[in-house]
């Protein structure tokens, strides 16, 4: 979609990453999570320091999606090395986030920032691409395995008090 620019983020962006980390969390998990905990998440997980550390890590990639018009941010993908319960193999790269505005889900967006994942995975040398996603979260799971990716694993996800089983995905590359 032309009104959709996806660039690698700068050390600048880190607050941009920060409002629209918070913003699509929330936008994904608001009927999931506590009211309360989605918010003490939101302030530790998606601060302005998370993504200053995501952005100076050369271990780490990040690309920004925003709206031509306004330059508002409406996405994001960050790559990193995996943090996984899983056996690793080397050279394994995490897709840490992923995520989208629901406004603007269909646009291609999520594509484009998946590609963007993938391409700088296998610049890395990376064999396989694996990421960590809700049980629960149908609509995301549909977009991994259309993606390519398949169940590799499973893991807990604390939000709060309580406790989230997620799923553990993987692609080869």
């Amino acid at each position: 979609m032309s009104d959709i620019t996806l660039r690698r983020a700068l050390p600048e962006d880190d607050e941009r990453l920060a409002h629209i980390g918070v913003a699509t969390f929330i936008d994904s998990y608001v009927c999931d999570i506590d009211g309360d905990a989605i918010i003490a998440h939101c302030t530790r997980q998606h601060s302005r320091e998370v993504y200053a550390k995501y952005l100076a890590d050369p271990a780490c990639s990040v690309w920004l999606a925003e709206y031509a018009a306004t330059g508002a941010p409406i996405g994001y993908a960050v790559n990193c090395p995996p943090d996984l319960p899983i056996p690793l193999q080397p050279g394994d790269v995490e897709l840490k986030r992923l995520y989208v505005l629901s406004r603007f889900h269909g646009s291609g967006t999520g594509p484009r920032l998946m590609q963007a994942a993938i391409d700088d995975a296998r610049q890395r040398g990376a064999r396989r691409l694996l990421l960590g996603t809700y049980e629960d979260n149908h609509r995301a799971i549909a977009f991994y395995r259309k993606a390519g990716f398949t169940l590799a694993g499973t893991r807990q996800f604390q939000v709060g008090e309580k406790i989230y089983d997620d799923i553990v995905l993987a692609r080869p590359l």
